[in-house]
């Protein structure tokens, strides 16, 4: 038995551009993104109240339709970790990481043998509930599984070299909206400091074998990708849903008033 191989790895060791939309409501939206042809989708427990049984959904709903489930785990045990990996989500994300002693604590409890010491089972969805061999799932879930760790502070900045070259770290993924609070100029998205930390970012994954992640949109997609960026966050159904229904009661408001 073979663990179900991640679209995303497959797309970014192809050298493609993978999209990832950003779900922060039901498991149906999941399976919407899946429709539409996204590869990715991003469920985020760091800020949302979202348990395992709706992350557990959510994968389901996505593997209908071969696209991955990233989660942004929260900052906390091993055991935080690994519940979405031992799901069957094809990657976590691991936010806020402040030095390179902090990026192999993430390594340490988050990849088997040789990498790591991942808290081992076998007896969940990953591991085909008991029916893979040790010898069989490890490797796979070493190979399969992603690990991304975010940079969203100047603190890492110092170690980002060396975090970039763990085994174990697949992806260093910018995140503008801590780091503009971080450098003091809290949503000051063109802030000299943030776009060269973007930049670099980008430049020192590459040049460890790495991929480098961002949020984007359509106004700067092709500039995130010039700067070595093939993960992009391009969208998030709370957007959606809020300017849809601005949209809606400003027409509305305008039949009333006339």
């Amino acid at each position: 038995m073979k663990m179900r191989p991640s679209r995303v790895l497959k797309k970014l060791r192809a050298g493609e551009v993978v999209s990832c939309f950003n779900v922060h409501f039901d498991p149906q939206v999941s399976e919407i993104a899946g429709l539409a042809g996204f590869d990715c989708v991003w469920i985020d427990n760091e800020h949302m109240a979202q348990d395992n049984s709706n992350i557990q959904a959510h994968i389901w709903a996505a593997k209908s339709h071969d696209m991955d489930v990233m989660v942004r785990v929260p900052r906390g045990s091993y055991s935080d970790y690994i519940k979405p990996l031992e799901l069957d989500a094809s990657g976590i994300m691991v936010p806020h990481i402040m030095g390179i002693e902090d990026a192999q604590k993430v390594v340490q409890m988050t990849r088997f043998h040789p990498i790591g010491r991942r808290p081992l089972d076998g007896g969940n969805a990953d591991g085909g509930y008991t029916s893979m061999k040790y010898a069989d799932y490890l490797p796979q879930a070493n190979a399969e599984r992603f690990v991304i760790v975010q940079i969203e502070d100047p603190e890492p900045l110092e170690d980002l070299d060396a975090i970039a070259a763990l085994d174990g770290i697949d992806m260093l993924f910018f995140g503008p909206g801590d780091f503009s609070q971080g450098i003091g100029a809290p949503g000051n998205w063109n802030h000299p400091k943030l776009i060269e930390t973007r930049k670099r970012v980008a430049e020192v994954a590459v040049k460890h074998g790495k991929f480098a992640g961002t949020p984007g949109n359509m106004n700067n997609f092709n500039e995130l990708v010039d700067m070595g960026y093939k993960f992009i966050a391009i969208g998030a159904d709370v957007i959606g849903v809020v300017e849809y229904c601005g949209k809606l009661i400003d027409g509305f408001s305008t039949k009333i008033n006339g």
